[in-house]
């Protein structure tokens, strides 16, 4: 644990857990990437389209938004549906689909992993959590054995791999990091899902987006020059000074503080 020493550390947290009440509301769904698993019920279509997402999570929130909509409508509405029972011929549809660097190659192979990950297993969570043990202080276990887990069909195409982070390859994984955060992470105000149970929101690492970052630097969270997994980790560790069990609630006041360029203590 790092002792944060912060001359403010008071007014810190009182401005954090403020932050955190004025972001995490319902109203924060509409214009972020969270709002697409938010339009589905079923357990494994919020698992699919929430980890699709925040991989997609790259650039301007309304365009992640619409590509991730345009891909359900390219499934018809019913990612489990279709990965489980999709012919080769309804595969067609999808070779157009494209987002920044993500083209139909990443597509067909993620399609590839989810059918043959659902055909054995009931939920997503398994691949995050088969690799951590109870101890852990936090999901680097689980990440790592997801990526070796994701790329592990014969046909795994390399270049995926940039499209999946992980801790071993140094980085701060924040698009994984966001997405474990939605699933596990227990939430009063219906923004996170909480549907996992495995890991707990102790272990859950802060993602670390620009905003996030710049506005932890800022506020003496992070002293780490580069942002890699060890920086994430260190203002992870920082944030659980003020809440040990649920330190990634701070995500919404960092993130929320970033877009709203606000991040003046007294």
């Amino acid at each position: 644990m790092h002792n944060l020493q912060h001359p403010n550390f008071e007014a810190l947290k009182e401005l954090l857990d403020k932050k955190v009440v004025q972001f995490n509301q319902p109203d924060f769904i509409k214009d972020d990437p969270i709002s697409i698993p938010h339009l589905f019920s079923k357990k494994e279509d919020i698992e699919i389209m929430g980890f699709w997402a925040a991989v997609l999570a790259w650039g301007q929130r309304v365009t992640i938004i619409n590509k991730c909509k345009e891909l359900i409508t390219l499934m018809d509405h019913a990612p489990y549906d279709f990965m489980i029972n999709h012919q080769e011929n309804d595969l067609k549809k999808l070779l157009n689909f494209k987002h920044r660097t993500f083209n139909s190659t990443d597509t067909l192979y993620f399609i590839a992993f989810f059918k043959d990950f659902y055909q054995k297993h009931a939920s997503l969570e398994e691949a995050f959590s088969y690799q951590m043990k109870t101890n852990d202080q936090n999901i680097e276990n689980g990440l790592n054995g997801f990526f070796n887990l994701f790329f592990g069909l014969e046909d795994a195409p390399g270049r995926t791999k940039k499209h999946i982070a992980s801790p071993a390859r140094k980085s701060a994984c924040k698009r994984i990091c966001m997405f474990l955060r939605w699933m596990i992470r227990e939430d009063t105000t219906g923004v996170d899902f909480g549907i996992w149970k495995t890991i707990q929101p102790s272990q859950l690492i802060c993602p670390c987006d620009v905003h996030v970052d710049r506005v932890a630097r800022k506020l003496g969270l992070i002293q780490r020059p580069q942002t890699d997994w060890l920086t994430a980790v260190e203002l992870t560790e920082n944030l659980k000074q003020f809440d040990p069990k649920d330190p990634v609630k701070y995500d919404f006041a960092l993130f929320g503080m970033g877009v709203e360029k606000y991040f003046y203590i007294k």
